[in-house]
């Protein structure tokens, strides 16, 4: 079974169509995942954190996906504010 072909049976015959944006995902999926880990590798330095009252040495890609992550949950809670404040205001006309 070829994974790039989509198998369909008509008239008792297999007929394989070619998929070319099932390949074209593929490849895109492959180049991510390689981005990443090339990402991951080239930040693995160690880095010092400097807290108010508190320093550390990470792994610079923890501080990357920490930032990441904040900025991420951030965005989903200022997303949720501002559709709660369009709901009250639609309410009360």
């Amino acid at each position: 079974m070829n994974l790039l072909r989509r198998q369909r049976e008509t008239a008792g015959q297999i007929d394989e169509q070619w998929q070319p944006r099932l390949y074209a995902r593929w490849i895109v999926l492959i180049a991510l995942v390689a981005y990443a880990i090339a990402f991951i590798l080239e930040n693995g330095k160690r880095v010092s954190v400097h807290f108010v009252f508190h320093t550390t040495r990470v792994s610079l890609i923890w501080v990357i996906l920490l930032s990441l992550a904040l900025g991420a949950i951030g965005g989903i809670l200022l997303a949720q504010l501002d559709r709660r404040r369009r709901q009250r205001g639609a309410g009360s006309d």
